[in-house]
């Protein structure tokens, strides 16, 4: 099992930044690809972007291509995501997982994740 803790969240006028951090524990870090999924209130938890355990390749959903940037160092255990340009609609819960395999490709399927944090509230004001 890996332990995972979310930090970093807040409030930010739209157009701010934000950078989230997971610090991970438990089994090894560095063996599994990772994600950020988010959960807004009413709506289901829905994939933001995943990292390959070598560090690349990564991959976004498209609302928050260009916007987002996901990243990792493995000699730390831990996970980042950097969140510019924020809108109201990135306004939600947000949490880091890793993949149920080692050494696997990153995915968009939110199946694919386990070990979820206790995520961490982004609040984006208009």
């Amino acid at each position: 099992q890996v332990q995972l803790a979310e930090s970093g969240g807040g409030l930010v006028q739209a157009g701010g930044s934000l950078r989230l951090s997971c610090a991970a524990s438990g089994r090894t870090f560095s063996r599994y690809s990772m994600a950020w999924l988010r959960q807004a209130p009413g709506k289901e938890r829905e994939f933001v972007a995943a990292i390959s355990w070598r560090g690349v390749p990564t991959i976004y959903r498209e609302s928050v291509q260009g916007r987002f940037t996901i990243s990792r160092d493995n000699a730390n255990n831990t996970l980042y995501l950097q969140m510019n340009s924020l809108k109201p609609e990135d306004t939600a819960v947000y949490y880091c997982a890793a993949d149920r395999m080692p050494m696997g490709v990153p995915r968009r399927a939110t199946d694919s994740y386990v070990n979820w944090g206790q995520g961490t509230q982004v609040t984006v004001s208009s």
